[in-house]
């Protein structure tokens, strides 16, 4: 049985799918784009709060990536940052916040109608 190509079952586009799709790649986040702040952001939507270690592990990332990544997602008010101790061992928990709940359904929408475009009717 031969393997199936996907690229092989791609179809010219039509000028207004064409612009259908570029319009909407043009208005990705981009700050959510990005690898691991995607992963970050939709782990939080799907799972919940989840501490430092737990992120670093999901991601399977360095400590320096999780903290610059969560960061950037904490300044654009997309994430919430809880820093306390139990114990004597700190411990930092993130929590996706609303603006970042609505951040990522508009990227997943934006992602939805570019498939959508490129997909033959």
């Amino acid at each position: 049985m031969a393997k199936s190509n996907a690229a092989t079952k791609l179809t010219p586009l039509s000028p207004a799918a064409g612009k259908v799709a570029m319009k909407e790649s043009q208005e990705i986040d981009r700050l959510i784009h990005e690898k691991v702040r995607l992963g970050i952001i939709s782990a939080l939507a799907a799972s919940g709060p989840l501490t430092f270690s737990a992120l670093k592990t999901l991601l399977e990332t360095s400590d320096g990536n999780v903290s610059v990544h969560t960061r950037k997602l904490e300044e654009a008010g997309y994430i919430k940052t809880d820093k306390g101790f139990e114990g004597r061992v700190p411990k930092t928990v993130y929590t996706i916040t609303k603006a970042g709940r609505a951040a990522l359904e508009k990227y997943l929408d934006h992602l939805e109608a570019i498939v959508g475009a490129m997909r033959p009717k």
